[in-house]
């Protein structure tokens, strides 16, 4: 079959490798479609990633697809049926599954190689993270329920409520994803990217307001002087910088919360005002990853057509170009989706 195999920074090469094969819990998918993801970029620019990939590897891990074959002790699941799968599953035994934080599982079972015409699904993901697609539901659609169990999580644990208002900063598709999702959730959003396209895609999606956050705006003081100075009752992060993270505990209320869901660049750091935090009873967060609950939820939401492809996915590539698209993407930081066609 035709692969991407990443051998290290920008090195990427689609090639002839062998079809995976598969023990006797595990599925053989042909992939349908593979969705672009900024981890994917992050993982391009640098060669490697510390927890799920050491080059060299197959690459990729948003997709959905066709069941080609199943091992012999599968059960829910044969040939011919459609099926998405996330990239990994816990182990549910130990002291953080059993404590209900599964993303933190400390056998976090990973998987890659959606950029491949075929992928090989292991056992724990059949049995934990792997499900039958609505036939309403295209596959563009279902492979966005990963990155969407991700914000879910991540909303979930701000306690965002329908009287509230949120402030989320970075506007690529995650920050997408939280905007539209808040919103569903009732509350009034206000949203703050770098690009008018990008404060464009926002608004279509329900924020309330937009902000353009160019070098030299006081974004901060923008956020309070909508909220009648009080500030945000929550503050999402979703860009992943130390700048924007110091930015978003100022951009919140007394007792209000922020969400640092953006990864920073390994070695960062932030400095906050101690004082700020202890006298306003500012709660802070950091979400990683999701759990089987946030997927089953975020297949739901799609099901429901509450997200679509159509607002995330603005190009579609055969999987042959793939080395092009990752430097496309990686020069236009915060760029949407593009769907990989094996």
């Amino acid at each position: 079959m035709q692969a991407a195999v990443l051998y290290g920074k920008e090195n990427l090469r689609v090639e002839s490798v062998e079809i995976p094969k598969i023990e006797p819990g595990d599925l053989l998918v042909r992939v349908k479609a593979a969705l672009t993801c900024g981890t994917d970029v992050k993982v391009f620019r640098r060669g490697y990633h510390a927890r799920m990939i050491v080059p060299p590897a197959l690459f990729g891990h948003e997709l959905a697809g066709d069941v080609i074959a199943a091992g012999d002790e599968v059960s829910g699941f044969q040939a011919g049926q459609r099926v998405v799968a996330v990239n990994s599953a816990p182990c549910g035994e130990c002291h953080y599954c059993r404590r209900n934080h599964e993303n933190l599982c400390e056998d976090l079972l990973f998987n890659n190689g959606a950029y491949a015409e075929y992928m090989r699904i292991p056992a724990r993901i059949v049995a934990k993270n792997t499900y039958h697609i609505p036939d309403h539901v295209s596959y563009q659609d279902a492979a966005l329920i990963e990155p969407l169990a991700c914000v879910l999580r991540g909303l979930a644990e701000t306690g965002l409520r329908s009287d509230d208002t949120a402030v989320v900063v970075g506007l690529g598709p995650i920050g997408l994803m939280f905007v539209r999702l808040a919103k569903l959730t009732g509350a009034r959003v206000i949203a703050v990217g770098r690009r008018k396209t990008q404060v464009d895609r926002a608004s279509r999606l329900g924020a309330d307001s937009v902000l353009i956050g160019d070098d030299g705006f006081d974004v901060v003081g923008a956020v309070r002087e909508l909220t009648g100075g009080h500030g945000a009752d929550v503050a999402i992060e979703a860009v992943g910088i130390p700048e924007t993270w110091e930015q978003a505990v100022r951009m919140v209320r007394r007792g209000g919360t922020v969400n640092f869901f953006g990864g920073c660049p390994n070695d960062s750091r932030v400095t906050i005002d101690t004082s700020l935090l202890h006298y306003s009873e500012i709660t802070c967060k950091a979400s990683f990853h999701h759990t089987p609950s946030h997927v089953k939820q975020a297949l739901d939401v799609v099901s429901r057509g509450e997200i679509t492809a159509a607002d995330f996915v603005n190009r579609v590539e055969p999987l042959s170009n793939l080395l092009e698209v990752m430097r496309y993407l990686m020069s236009h930081n915060g760029h949407m989706k593009t769907a990989i066609i094996p």
